[in-house]
């Protein structure tokens, strides 16, 4: 159900994603729509391929997957990375992994990713992507595996979630929070509001 909020969706706007943090922060703003994730496996970055252009190319695959079936709406696609020199950490795999990962992020300063892909009715692709410094508390590997234990790393890129348990973690960011989250809302946002996708709602324009 959508909730109350400052905008609302003045066309058909798809998320081509199934992560729940997207479609919060979507829901938050007060928008309408419909949820079609992506099943396309996501693969390896190239050899050489830098961060940047990987996130933006595995953005633009997942929107123009789902946009094939709905070319009458907007489709909005998203993937989020973290980055600790060149180490691209995705998911992680198994609790190993996941204790791999957050023992190499440990005390240290790492990049967040979010590529985004917006497709519009009319074939426009708009793919750009948001990176955000956030800085690691060192934490000990007794405390690294009780948070693993809790299961909140095991579906998030670099095994954690700011927005959640593994908030602890973190001492400090340096950008946009909600491109932590998994999508780098305002920028977003303006993007919706350029197109004519998304308008303040009606009844925040009827205040005086």
């Amino acid at each position: 159900m959508t909730r109350k909020g400052p905008f609302t969706t003045d066309s058909p706007l798809v998320l081509a994603s199934g992560s729940p943090r997207r479609k919060e922060l979507l829901t938050d703003l007060g928008l309408d729509f419909k949820v079609h994730p992506s099943t396309l496996d996501e693969p390896a970055p190239d050899e050489a391929e830098l961060p940047l252009d990987y996130v933006q190319r595995m953005a633009e695959m997942k929107a123009l997957d789902i946009a094939r079936g709905y070319k009458t709406s907007t489709v909005l696609g998203a993937d989020t990375i973290v980055v600790l020199g060149d180490w691209i950490m995705g998911k992680p795999k198994d609790a190993s992994d996941a204790l791999g990962m957050l023992s190499a992020l440990s005390g240290r300063t790492h990049q967040v990713i979010t590529g985004f892909c917006i497709v519009l009715p009319d074939g426009s692709v708009i793919t750009k992507a948001v990176q955000t410094a956030v800085d690691m508390r060192t934490s000990t590997t007794a405390e690294l595996k009780s948070y693993i234990a809790t299961k909140e790393p095991m579906d998030k890129a670099g095994a954690y979630a700011i927005q959640g348990i593994g908030t602890f973690l973190v001492s400090g960011i340096r950008g946009s929070y909600t491109n932590v989250v998994g999508l780098p809302l305002t920028r977003v946002l303006e993007i919706l509001m350029q197109w004519e996708v998304v308008i303040p709602s009606k009844s925040s324009c009827a205040l005086p």
